[in-house]
């Protein structure tokens, strides 16, 4: 099995900084496919979080970088209107031709992102069955077909143009680690993106990731490649100094979510250390049945791109 080793572009930490300029942040994706990494990720928020809107600046990225898969970590679909966003991913499946990879999830129940869905227009409550059936409105409109849809968006014989550059469209990566989220996953999705736990945690999720789509009748799951990728979201800072790395980790976290980074370090995966103790960590989620791994580095990019790089060839 080939191990993909992705990386996250800091399209929050930028906005954070001051730095809304995306000229960095494309020369960051040329540097992540020069070194041979195999995708970038960008992440979503409208006002919770502030950041480029990713399908746009996955767009740009696509027109810079021809080879390496490019991903959402991840969209929040249920912001969007369907019909929309079947324009938008199309589109952007057909300028990437086929490098698309849509990671979703449905958002963590804090205060800035219930704010972010009441200014967006949307029902925080109702978010699963909003994901879930503009979803199915998107793949419908990928087929290429005239749709009829009655249900919360109507639909009269209409088709949508153009379709993706992958025939049905792109793969579909679920987020999550709750029981309803690994069980979508597996039901549901092409992939299932979690952002922890640690490997033996994620492992035996996995398993009930294997387990539902085997009881749903895809063929090619329970770890095996087929039917869902197993794939994870690591938050790393890589140090010779792990007390200065771990303190990096944990203001990091903290600035970015406004929550206490024990608390964040719960539901997240993160690595704080040296770069030798680095590639042992991430052997475990590859260990545990995992295919593609996506880091979110804290500290130089420039350095951690180099770091990734090596270990991405070492695992594989």
């Amino acid at each position: 099995m080939t191990v993909k080793l992705g990386y996250l572009l800091p399209t929050r930490e930028q906005i954070m900084q001051g730095k809304p300029d995306a000229a960095p942040l494309l020369a960051l994706a040329e540097r992540a496919e020069g070194a041979g990494l195999d995708s970038i990720w960008v992440g979503d928020s409208l006002l919770a979080r502030p950041r480029h809107e990713p399908l746009t600046l996955l767009a740009g990225v696509a027109g810079r970088v021809p080879r390496v898969e490019l991903g959402t970590a991840v969209l929040l679909p249920a912001l969007r209107n369907p019909v929309i966003l079947a324009h938008l991913v199309a589109t952007l499946d057909q300028v990437s031709e086929g490098r698309f990879i849509m990671g979703v999830g449905i958002a963590a129940d804090v205060p800035n992102i219930r704010a972010e869905f009441e200014a967006a227009g949307v029902p925080f409550e109702k978010r699963v069955g909003r994901m879930m059936e503009g979803l199915r409105l998107c793949k419908a409109f990928w087929t290429g077909d005239p749709v009829d849809w009655d249900g919360r968006w109507k639909v009269a014989d209409s088709t949508l143009g153009p379709t993706p550059h992958r025939p049905g469209g792109p793969p579909i990566w679920g987020g999550g680690s709750a029981e309803a989220s690994l069980t979508r996953a597996g039901k549901h999705f092409d992939g299932w993106f979690p952002t922890g736990p640690d490997a033996a945690g994620w492992g035996k999720q996995w398993k009930t990731v294997c387990e539902a789509a085997d009881a749903a009748g895809r063929a090619g799951a329970a770890g095996r490649a087929g039917a869902v990728t197993g794939a994870v979201y690591l938050t790393a800072s890589i140090d010779d100094d792990a007390d200065k790395a771990d303190g990096m980790i944990n203001s990091y976290l903290e600035n970015y979510y406004g929550q206490p980074a024990e608390v964040l370090r719960r539901r997240q995966a993160c690595f704080a250390g040296p770069e030798a103790e680095f590639l042992p960590w991430l052997q475990g989620y590859v260990d545990a049945g995992a295919s593609h791994l996506m880091v979110r580095v804290v500290g130089d990019h420039e350095t951690h791109i180099g770091i990734l790089a090596k270990a991405r060839e070492a695992l594989n």
